[in-house]
């Protein structure tokens, strides 16, 4: 007992008690059409997802030969940003190219 009569259990929190989960990634797809260039995929790869120019060609090669390609895995929200500016330039450059944010 404490000098006012009153028991106390420990509220403080300790590094156990906090159960901390990562978040969940999620992959940013392009998807192959008949229409879209090579050189923009390309050109998205370096621009949106910062990718080197050897590492942009081989991604838009699996796009290419493949029917689709992982551009990069992020948190959600950075994912389905970079989807949505894919997606923006592909429209602005009139490119119907897919761009996708799905649970990796």
């Amino acid at each position: 007992m404490s000098e006012l009569g009153h028991e106390f259990d420990s509220d403080v929190i300790t590094e156990q008690d906090i159960d901390v989960k990562e978040p969940k990634s999620y992959h940013v797809i392009l998807y192959n059409d008949n229409y879209t260039t090579m050189e923009f995929v390309v050109y998205v790869l370096e621009a949106v997802f910062h990718h080197s120019g050897p590492n942009a060609e081989k991604i838009m090669l699996d796009v290419h030969q493949k029917g689709k390609g992982v551009a990069g895995t992020f948190t959600r929200d950075i994912a389905e940003t970079k989807a949505l500016q894919t997606r923006t330039l592909a429209k602005e450059h009139k490119f119907p190219l897919r761009c996708v944010a799905e649970p990796a």
